[in-house]
């Protein structure tokens, strides 16, 4: 069970990245430590690299915030369907009966917590390497243009999401 606690603290420091994202350095430095017992090597300080990391840690957390939400929404989407959305049985999945409609949303919307979780995950390993190579001496360089890719494509997923509520 030691790998569903990883599971759980790198998808926690996905979540922690936003609000991290504008305290000081040393604050910054010190929740890898502390949460997933990762030490980051602080680098010299600069204003360009603190701004930087503010903004696409910043942006990548949003995008972990909203993937979160719409983790949620979808499991109690599909717990409650009978009373989210009952009105539209023949073209759900699982339809046309009630049962059916409900089992299926259920086991899809419970059944698919564990990819969120390991997707959440990712975004919280993913931060951890932008926390080295950006306030870091020895971390890499790809994490910065990754993460406006990443900050993008969360920016794209908004904006599909809400054209189609």
């Amino acid at each position: 069970m030691s790998w569903f606690r990883a599971l759980l603290r790198y998808a926690a420091y996905a979540l922690w990245a936003l609000p991290l994202a504008v305290r000081r350095i040393p604050t910054r430095l010190r929740v890898p430590r502390r949460l997933l017992g990762e030490s980051v090597l602080p680098h010299k300080f600069s204003v360009t690299r603190s701004v930087s990391h503010s903004v696409l840690s910043g942006a990548v957390g949003l995008t972990a915030w909203f993937l979160a939400f719409l983790a949620i929404v979808a499991a109690f989407r599909g717990i409650l369907f009978p009373v989210v959305a009952s009105d539209n049985l023949e073209g759900s999945w699982g339809g046309p009966t009630s049962a059916g409609a409900w089992a299926v949303h259920a086991a899809l919307g419970v059944g698919l917590l564990p990819i969120w979780l390991l997707v959440l995950a990712g975004l919280g390993a993913f931060q951890l390497r932008l926390t080295r190579g950006l306030l870091g001496r020895n971390g890499p360089w790809w994490p910065a243009p990754a993460a406006v890719v990443l900050a993008a494509g969360g920016a794209l997923l908004f904006v599909a999401w809400l054209r189609q509520v």
